[in-house]
């Protein structure tokens, strides 16, 4: 850009739209203070990010303007109409925000841009219009402080939903370690009994010892016979209950139901009975039972306590309350721990599959921030469906971007909506269940935090949001 050798007179400025109600002092100030900027064509006036330093307003030529999304430029606005502004738009708040410009502007042809300083163009604008500045800094800070609020009632809601899920998912195994530890005590009282009753009997040492090893064998086995169906089950009970019953021991059925779920079978029980004496037969099985139920026990306490550790991991994961806040970020673990905390909200009738890229390479991302959006687009998935549908977690790469793909089976976005989902307050859902600010956050973390793009596509049936990020560090500005 080069600064011509003449200025604009008063008369010229108040040919231009934003000039015409001023006064002659004030055009002659801006006559003054403003100078003419040839651009040649390709030229950059202004690059999105940089200082904001001058107000522009194009004379002659046409210019665009172009914002940088996902890594590549979108292009917002191409216009040749003279008076048109750009640059320092906000220049009236001074230094009370962060003054960047919010988008590259370049000369698509040769152009003509009349240029102020917009620190000096500040300070006499808020002299020529103090009301106006003040109106227009009340609009402005009564808006974000808004947003802000109910952005962050939406989280307060997202976190209590959320919480109530994990009470819900860790109350499950916590019961269910409380219910084995509470019948793990009687059986190891019963344990006891039994051993006394087989020593009162004066059973033969050396068959103690190869009951004692044949049990240890036995209960070894646990855990990896394989899962029987009902009716297998069911026949298999009949099978051992007929053998007990030869043997005349007493409710054969009781010892059925315990021996069949940790494998045993008539082979077995005939094994027991090689080596204890008939008389011992009874007592010797029963011990042996309150062996594998013990056993039985305590899988299944280990089982409870690994899916407890497992759920407070997922929620450390999902909350990143250990990690700093911008980190290279494995996207596969941040999705699994979102759909762990939003375990309790997928119904039965719905299937999730996940088709992960596990070659793809670690994002440079705020992975807290990247939760919530994963949490809004699975739970608006999830409401779509309705209990019934398939959920889809897909991730690929995207030339130099992550691509993030959440799908769902629902009956889709008509089209006149699809272009105001990600608008602030806009919601589909009926009156009390939304508050359309989770798509306008996901929008905000991904495009101005992480330099993205969010991207929908719907036809009933098949809807899908793609959420792209730089595999690569790039320019953010806060969201």
């Amino acid at each position: 850009m080069s600064a011509a050798a003449a200025r604009l007179t008063p008369a010229e400025l108040r040919e231009l739209f934003l000039f015409t109600d001023l006064d002659e002092t004030q055009l002659q100030w801006v006559a003054d203070h403003g100078d003419v900027v040839d651009c040649p064509a390709g030229a950059e006036v202004s690059v999105q990010g940089e200082p904001a330093r001058c107000f522009f307003v194009l004379l002659s030529g046409t210019m665009s303007m172009v914002r940088l999304v996902g890594g590549s430029e979108v292009e917002t606005v191409r216009t040749s109409d003279r008076g048109v502004y750009s640059g320092a738009v906000q220049f009236y708040f001074g230094d009370r925000i962060p003054q960047s410009y919010p988008a590259t502007v370049r000369a698509v042809t040769d152009a003509r841009f009349l240029a102020l300083e917009a620190e000096e163009f500040a300070r006499v604008f808020r002299q020529w219009y103090p009301m106006a500045v003040h109106l227009l800094e009340g609009m402005f800070v009564g808006q974000r402080t808004s947003a802000e609020l109910v952005a962050q009632r939406e989280r307060l809601l997202a976190l209590g939903k959320l919480t109530a899920g994990l009470t819900h998912e860790l109350n499950n195994p916590a019961a269910a370690a409380a219910r084995a530890a509470a019948a793990l005590r009687e059986r190891f009282a019963g344990m006891r009994h039994k051993l006394a009753l087989l020593s009162e009997g004066a059973i033969d040492g050396e068959q103690l010892r190869a009951l004692t090893v044949l049990q240890e064998d036995l209960v070894a086995r646990i855990g990896s016979s394989p899962e029987l169906s009902a009716l297998d089950r069911s026949d298999a009970e009949d099978e051992l209950g007929d053998w007990l019953e030869e043997h005349d021991v007493d409710s054969p059925w009781q010892l059925a139901t315990v021996f069949v779920p940790a494998g045993l079978g008539v082979a077995d029980l005939d094994r027991v009975a090689d080596v204890v004496a008939p008389s011992f037969l009874e007592p010797a099985l029963r011990w042996l039972a309150y062996a594998v139920e013990t056993e039985m026990l305590l899988v299944e306490i280990f089982d409870s306590t690994g899916r407890i550790s497992a759920l407070v991991d997922a929620a450390k994961q999902y909350s990143q309350l250990d990690r700093a806040p911008h980190q290279p970020t494995d996207l596969h673990v941040g999705l699994d721990a979102t759909l762990v905390m939003l375990g309790a909200k997928i119904a039965p009738g719905v299937t999730v599959v996940k088709d992960y890229d596990r070659g793809l390479p670690a994002v440079p991302a705020y992975a807290g921030e990247l939760n919530q959006v994963w949490t809004n687009l699975i739970h608006n998935a999830l409401d779509a469906m309705a209990g019934e549908g398939t959920l889809t977690l897909r991730t690929s790469r995207d030339g130099d971007c992550a691509l993030v793909e959440i799908a769902d089976t629902g009956p889709g976005i008509p089209d006149e909506l699809r272009r105001r989902v990600f608008e602030p307050f806009f919601t589909t859902k009926p009156v009390g269940q939304g508050t359309g600010l989770g798509l306008d956050v996901s929008w905000r973390i991904v495009v101005n935090r992480h330099g993205g793009d969010l991207r929908l596509r719907s036809e009933p049936g098949d809807t899908r949001f793609q959420v792209l990020l730089p595999l690569a560090e790039a320019a953010a500005v806060p969201a």
